[in-house]
């Protein structure tokens, strides 16, 4: 059993979670694993149908699970009408996140200036810039470094190795991942005389409460206005999101995404993983783009989109690019004998 984990009877984990059990009440459950996996004293879940068939061999505790799946098993079931979002509450009920002391390591350089909240912990190396504004309860761990004017908002946690600056405005229970840099310089140029002139950037960036921010993900402050995350916008690893941006609130971001300045995107949007977004559009409420796509107009209907090529064996990839090359010629011959069947027949006098 890892560290911070607990042990419940099932009877607990049902009160607390407020589902319905189906089964022995005593049984003690200490950990999660997959339905294929796991042991007597290990909960489960199954929310995709493809991985129904294991029920029938599963070991498992208990499993978290719709009513409507759960109909013919006969182990122990915690019945829920949403399970993975379910399943999340119960892992952060079993393995609470380990709480931090509050204090300032040895190391850590702080302004004489900067306002920094009760029940803080500042890891060590940590620089902390004039004028700095640290709330409640945040948890700031080791190596970061907040530039001047920074807000952060109670209860947020950098998990070490930030950087923050351009006087960036956190909201609050924002997370932060390893090696994001927030408040970068936008990629601004202008030519002139032959030559790139680079345009200030004299923008901030503001970010809603209950984000979450992904490692080494950048996000550059605004050209002249801000670069905006409303609340509980959700982005992985290694995303780009260019100057001036604007994300919707509970818009949720896959890896490697890059946006292009000035775009705005809507409220509830999915954007899957390695996908590009061109700059100075705008994306309407509830978008799902696929990954790989490259998005180049504006989208102002909700619903699907996607343009990325799935992976084929690679002979018949070849194959397909060979004809991809000839459909010009198919298309010039096909508009030949189009117009050569429009013509009207030759009178015969």
């Amino acid at each position: 059993m890892e560290p911070g984990a607990r042990t419940f009877r099932l009877e607990e984990l049902a009160a607390a979670l407020g589902l319905e059990l189906r089964g022995e009440a005593g049984r003690a459950i200490r950990n999660v694993a997959t339905l294929e996996k796991a042991g007597p004293d290990d909960a489960a879940f199954l929310a995709n149908p493809a991985y129904r068939p294991l029920l029938a061999s599963t070991e498992a505790g208990a499993v978290l699970m719709q009513a409507e799946q759960a109909r013919h098993f006969t182990g122990n079931v915690l019945i829920s009408a949403n399970p993975y979002a379910d399943w999340a509450r119960l892992i952060e009920y079993l393995r609470p996140q380990p709480s931090q002391t509050p204090g300032v390591h040895a190391s850590a350089i702080i302004a004489a200036d900067a306002e920094i909240g009760d029940g803080v912990s500042i890891g060590a190396l940590t620089a902390i810039g004039s004028g700095a504004r640290i709330g409640v309860n945040v948890v700031i761990g080791p190596g970061c470094v907040i530039g001047d004017g920074v807000e952060i908002g109670a209860d947020s946690r950098l998990v070490g190795q930030v950087y923050i600056d351009a006087a960036a405005r956190l909201g609050r229970r924002v997370v932060v991942h390893p090696g994001v840099v927030i408040g970068s310089d936008g990629f601004g140029l202008a030519m002139a005389q032959g030559r790139w002139r680079k345009v200030p950037q004299i923008g901030s960036v503001r970010i809603g409460d209950d984000c979450e921010i992904g490692a080494n993900t950048t996000i550059d402050r605004g050209a002249i206005e801000d670069t905006v995350l409303a609340e509980d916008v959700r982005i992985d690893n290694q995303v780009q999101i260019a100057h001036n941006v604007h994300i919707g609130a509970h818009t949720a971001i896959a890896g490697c995404v890059g946006i292009a300045g000035s775009t705005r995107i809507g409220r509830y949007c999915m954007i899957a993983g390695a996908s590009g977004i061109a700059g100075h559009l705008e994306i309407c409420d509830s978008v799902i783009i696929t990954a790989m796509s490259t998005v180049l107009d504006s989208i102002d209907q909700p619903g699907e989109y996607g343009s990325g090529i799935p992976a084929r064996p690679h002979g018949r990839w070849k194959r397909l690019l060979v004809r991809l090359g000839q459909l010009d010629d198919w298309a010039r011959r096909l508009r030949r004998v189009e117009q050569s069947n429009n013509k009207e027949p030759t009178r015969h006098d």
